[in-house]
This record gives C-alpha cells, sequence and structure tokens, in this order.
C-alpha cells in the first residue's frame, strides 16, 4: 500500500503541472482527441502533420512557408494548458487569438504567437506578434525566464488570454505578461517555421495534452515579472506592485520643464490624445520649444518609454542630465531615422544611429528591432545602482556599458564630451526629451527606481 501511494504522487508530480498552473474553477475541454486531427485544419505551409501515439507530430518539409495547424473555432478568453516536445535546433511557436484573411497577406496566419525557442537566446515563452508587430515580450525583460525550458524534453505551456491581458508559463515558471488590446478574439493553431537549408528538412516537434476553458475563468495568482503594457499612458495594477509609475501623466505638462528655464515651453510642444510631440520645424536650424526635462532627478531607474519617428527625424532620450559648464548635457539614447538622417554616419562605427549612446557606444541592432517609420517603437533604459547600464529597442538589448569604467572613459576621452569634467558621472539627473526640430512623438513614459 505505501508502495501504491508512493507511486501514485510521484506520477502525479511528473504527469500534470506545477500548482501555479493548475485551474481547477472551470470545465477543461480537449482541443486534440489523441486519435486524428478533428476539429483542426492547415494553413499555409505544407509542413506533415500526423496523430501517433497519442501526440501530434509534425515534420518540417522543405521549400514551404510557414506551417499552422488551427483550430476551425475561433476563442476569445480562455486558459490553454498543453506540453510540447521539440528538436533542439527548431523554431516553433503556438498562435493565439490569431487570424487568416484573405485580404491580409493571401490569408497568410498573424497574431499573437508564444514562442518556442530551445536556442541558447532562450526566449521559450515570449510573445511574438507574428507578420504584424513583430516581437512585444522578449525575455531580456524576464531573465529569470529564460531558465524555464527543458531542451531535449517535454515542456508544461500554460497561456492564460483574458480581457487585455496575456499572461505565459513553461514548467510552472512566469515568462510573459503582455496587456495590449491589438485582436481580443481568434484562432489557436501549432505553428512550424519554414526552414532555410534542405538539411534542417525532417525535424519534428510533438504535442500533447492539448486543453482549454473558456468559462468561469479565474487568472493565476500575480507574480512579480515585468509588465509590457501597449495601451496608451495606463499603469495596470500589476506594474503599480512592481513599482512602476508614470513619468508622463498623458494629458498635462506637470512634472516637467524646460531645460532652460524653469516653465514648461508655451510653444513648440504639443500633447494631444494621450501624446506629447515636436512638430516640424518652420525653418531650417530652428528649434520650436527647446528641449524638456522632468522636474525630479533619478540615480538607479528602469525606464520606459514608446516613441515614433517621422522620415529624417533626429531627437534623443537623455539620462543623468545636469548643467556642465553651463551646457545641458546628459548621457543620451539617440532617436534617429538611421536611413534618411545625415548624423547616422557621423560619429564613429555607427556611435549615433538609432538606439545607441549617443557618440560613445554603437547599437547593435537585429533586423527584428526595427520597425517601420511611422509605426510605434518601444525604448526602455536601465541603470542598475552599480552603474551596468542598458539600452533596449522593442525587447533587444542593443547597447551595454558601465559608468565610470576603463572602458567607458576611454571613449568619453575620444568623444564630443571630452571637455565635460565627469561626464556622465553624476550621482544623480533628470530626464530630457530632445527637440531636434524634427516632427518626434512620445507616449508611455514610465519609471520604476532601482534601490
Amino acid at each position: 500500500m505505501r508502495i501504491s501511494v508512493l507511486l501514485f504522487v510521484v506520477l502525479g508530480l511528473i504527469c500534470f503541472p506545477a500548482p501555479a498552473q493548475r485551474n481547477n474553477t472551470g470545465q477543461w475541454e480537449n482541443l486534440f482527441n489523441g486519435t486524428d486531427l478533428r476539429g483542426w485544419k492547415q494553413l499555409n505551409g505544407k509542413a506533415k502533420y500526423e496523430v501517433k501515439d497519442n501526440a501530434i507530430i509534425v515534420t518540417t518539409v522543405a521549400n514551404e512557408p510557414n506551417s499552422f495547424l488551427a483550430t476551425e473555432k475561433e476563442y476569445g478568453d480562455f486558459i490553454l494548458e498543453l506540453e510540447l516536445k521539440v528538436h533542439p535546433q527548431m523554431n516553433s511557436g503556438i498562435q493565439i487569438r490569431s487570424l487568416s484573411k484573405p485580404e491580409y497577406l493571401n490569408g497568410r496566419v498573424h497574431g499573437y504567437q508564444v514562442e518556442i525557442d530551445p536556442s541558447a537566446r532562450a526566449w521559450s515563452g515570449g510573445i511574438y506578434d507574428e507578420a504584424r508587430r513583430g516581437w512585444l515580450y522578449t525575455l531580456e525583460y524576464n531573465e529569470a525566464g529564460k531558465k524555464a525550458f527543458k531542451v531535449n524534453d517535454w515542456n508544461v505551456y500554460r497561456i492564460e488570454c483574458i480581457g487585455n491581458t496575456i499572461r505565459t508559463w513553461v514548467n510552472g515558471i512566469p515568462t510573459a505578461h503582455l496587456i495590449d488590446a491589438e485582436t481580443s478574439r481568434g484562432i489557436i493553431a501549432l505553428q512550424v517555421h519554414s526552414i532555410g537549408k534542405p538539411e534542417e528538412a525532417g525535424r519534428q516537434i510533438q504535442w500533447r495534452n492539448i486543453r482549454i476553458q473558456t468559462q468561469n475563468l479565474r487568472p493565476a495568482p500575480a507574480t512579480d515579472i515585468f509588465v509590457v503594457n501597449t495601451l496608451p499612458n495606463q499603469l495596470s495594477e500589476a506594474e503599480k506592485v512592481n513599482g512602476y509609475t508614470m513619468l508622463w501623466d498623458g494629458k498635462t505638462s506637470t512634472g516637467w520643464q524646460s531645460a532652460k528655464h524653469k516653465k514648461f515651453p508655451e510653444k513648440g510642444w504639443e500633447i494631444e490624445d494621450g501624446i506629447i510631440s515636436i512638430p516640424k520645424a518652420t525653418g531650417k536650424g530652428h528649434r520650436t520649444g527647446g528641449d524638456i526635462v522632468t522636474t525630479k532627478e533619478y540615480s538607479a531607474f528602469e525606464l520606459q518609454f514608446d516613441f515614433k519617428l517621422t522620415e529624417g527625424a533626429n531627437s534623443g532620450l537623455k539620462y543623468f542630465v545636469t548643467n556642465n559648464k553651463g551646457s545641458v548635457v546628459g548621457l543620451e539614447y539617440q532617436i534617429l531615422d538611421d536611413a534618411r538622417h545625415p548624423d547616422a554616419k557621423m560619429g564613429s562605427n555607427g556611435n549615433r544611429t538609432l538606439g545607441s549612446l549617443y557618440d560613445l557606444i554603437p547599437a547593435v541592432k537585429p533586423g527584428q528591432s526595427l520597425r517601420k517609420i511611422g509605426d510605434w517603437n518601444r525604448g526602455m533604459v536601465r541603470v542598475y545602482p552599480n552603474g551596468k547600464v542598458q539600452h533596449l529597442l522593442n525587447g533587444y538589448v542593443v547597447v551595454e556599458y558601465t559608468r565610470g569604467s576603463p572602458e567607458y572613459k576611454e571613449l568619453v576621452s575620444k568623444s564630443k564630451y571630452k571637455d565635460f569634467p565627469n561626464f556622465g558621472m553624476a550621482a544623480k539627473g533628470k530626464i530630457l526629451l530632445q527637440d531636434h526640430g524634427d516632427n518626434v512623438s512620445f507616449q508611455n513614459l514610465k519609471i520604476k527606481e532601482l534601490k
């Protein structure tokens, strides 16, 4: 009897999700019956989907686009759980609230995708917007989540879509928390990426125990992981608990002033529809309202900001801003149309391009970190108490350095800031939005002070 009880407990630990994943308030419905693909349809590519040993097995096929095995039904709010095992050199994903319409890229499946990434990058559980906006939640926002996925083993995924909130877990570890209102309903689909080389054909991913709840949903307990909230100038309860406050209220100039005067500029900067922007200058070299800065100073912090460029535009976000030798200076996160503004080709090795630490360190930008001119971008500056600093662009770390390090001092000595004593080394400073006379917009400015 003791052996049987022990065996039951052990099997329970192996086969069922961790307590944080379980939800016993609703009725589970199996999306996969274990014997055939009834209730599913294949879209786009022609990867091979088959059923064997109570699992859906998908095999890559050469010269095919991304393939999707999609539910025939659409789902809005739900909790989805499933298990998967993937070839260690494959990339895949789970489409949720996704669409396939003839008028959009000839039926291309598009929408939210929960990432399956066994590579060293380790972004499993992150959220990508397939064939639409690109990455929304990378695991650069959640370092602990990178440890959740088990390579060459079965993994349990849990996905909650309730209202505008999407949360994910991998093997009981929270991996993403997104608040976004782009799509409220759509198909669920099992994705297999196209392959670039013929020798990559024949690799497989397996799926099993796919089940869903759609009624009496109750979200899992709150976690303290980073929240990406794309709703304009809104601070969720989860963000408040995590220590975030609005750096700009989305309506007024409260908390901001001219960089060289005590009042907010009377002309130039415009605040309308939750956006603060610089209109195009009326003449060459003319600055419409001048730079603006926060009235408060900050030391260690995590700063989020959304920005939108127009063609040929130049701007920047500066931090540790101080009055130095009569000038308003600070470390700058460069905001620039790299393709059209001449500043991108100046400086050294691209250190004046988008996302760079201006005139000091060039941003290393993967292609997927870039968005079209006119689209919103998500910027972030992390300044840790130990002096480490990171610039992020649309979820990618594009710059990393340590203030005061020998490498930092060497870069300053060769830059336009070489004659400013202790440049960038203030214990605290203001945050600045730059007016370069070009039409640039900002929203969703949020900050968390780090201890």
